[in-house]
């Protein structure tokens, strides 16, 4: 039965519509606020720590995997899966045994919401720490998105979540990058989607976490052009280095262009700053073995001064179709030259 849309008055912008039997209901974003809102409500609830022995992770894309500082585990946390109909979002915490090859599931009170996305680092401190910023939630039938500006914590000792409410931190984003260095998190770049508009940034935010406070940095010298999906590696010797990412920006109404960025940066401090809030951008020109353009790449660091990256993407966009080409190629970049190898190079 083919059926006609009523006339509804008011500003629609913001929203979607769809049938609900005969009827026909419209959503607004704030609906999906709600949604993460009662989500956190109900994590809230849970007094007790439950953990056991799993199988592997269900597929997903775009969750966080980061190395205990002090075991020698991997810590899994969030992600999505998208089945051709329906996308799931998750905020389930696995720790991947390496010596036994063990996965365990650990859910524990008070954590956040479901998101994909994000960002997390592990830390030392405190007994042992992981560190979430960020990252977005989508309704199962993706036709509405939300990006977190949330900042939680996991308490490796206690077996708990705690979020970090402060004001100052950047805006609501996904895709950005973060890492750890001076005492404090750094959190560069990123976008915001709502399927009506977009940005993309190349802000830089610092949280202090003796005091935790956030500041937003303005380093001298030209930075990267606003980016997501990017490496970001911090350095042994203080310095951050920044390659790559993707961005897209509008050529006219009803169509946009997507740019893979292949330049790199360094983030040096200033000599003799000892607050870590004075930095300077320099772009850099890295050398040796070349790949093609991609971005979405992983990324981990080695000893010896040394940095793997792994996979990523190219996309090749049309008006009314998308293709991307997927990456299985190991590379290997000497931090000290600033050069790329070959990923056999160990």
């Amino acid at each position: 039965m083919k059926r006609s849309i009523p006339e509804v008055k008011g500003d629609l912008s913001g929203g979607c519509w769809g049938w609900l039997g005969d009827k026909i209901i419209f959503l607004f974003q704030d609906d999906i606020e709600k949604i993460v809102l009662e989500i956190e409500k109900e994590e809230k609830k849970r007094n007790t720590v439950v953990e056991c022995i799993v199988p592997p992770p269900s597929r997903r894309a775009n969750f966080s995997l980061t190395p205990h500082k002090d075991k020698e585990e991997l810590i899994l946390f969030g992600g999505e899966y998208f089945n051709g109909q329906k996308e799931y979002v998750y905020n389930d915490l696995f720790f991947y045994n390496i010596p036994r090859n063990q996965w365990l599931l650990l859910k524990a009170p008070g954590g956040p919401p479901p998101r994909c996305g994000h960002q997390a680092v592990a830390l030392s401190a405190n007994k042992g720490q992981l560190w979430v910023f960020g990252g977005e939630y989508s309704s199962p039938s993706q036709s509405q998105f939300y990006h977190y500006r949330d900042l939680w914590v996991y308490h490796f000792a206690d077996k708990k979540w705690e979020k970090i409410t402060t004001a100052g931190g950047p805006s609501a984003r996904s895709g950005h990058r973060m890492v750890y260095i001076k005492k404090q998190l750094l959190v560069f770049g990123g976008f915001h989607d709502n399927l009506r508009n977009y940005k993309y940034f190349n802000d830089l935010y610092a949280f202090d976490l003796a005091n935790y406070k956030w500041k937003r940095l303005e380093p001298k010298g030209t930075p990267p052009c606003p980016r997501s999906g990017c490496l970001m590696v911090a350095l042994q010797d203080g310095r951050v280095l920044i390659h790559g990412g993707y961005s897209k920006t509008k050529l006219n109404k009803d169509s946009d262009q997507g740019t893979i960025h292949m330049d790199m940066f360094l983030l040096t401090p200033e000599k003799n700053d000892e607050t870590g809030t004075k930095w300077k951008w320099v772009s850099v020109k890295h050398m040796g073995v070349g790949f093609s353009a991609r971005c979405g790449m992983s990324v981990a660091v080695a000893p010896g001064n040394r940095a793997y990256t792994f996979g990523g993407v190219f996309d090749v966009e049309q008006e009314e179709d998308l293709a991307g080409e997927f990456f299985n190629e190991l590379h290997h970049l000497d931090l000290d030259k600033i050069m790329w190898r070959n990923g056999e190079s160990f």
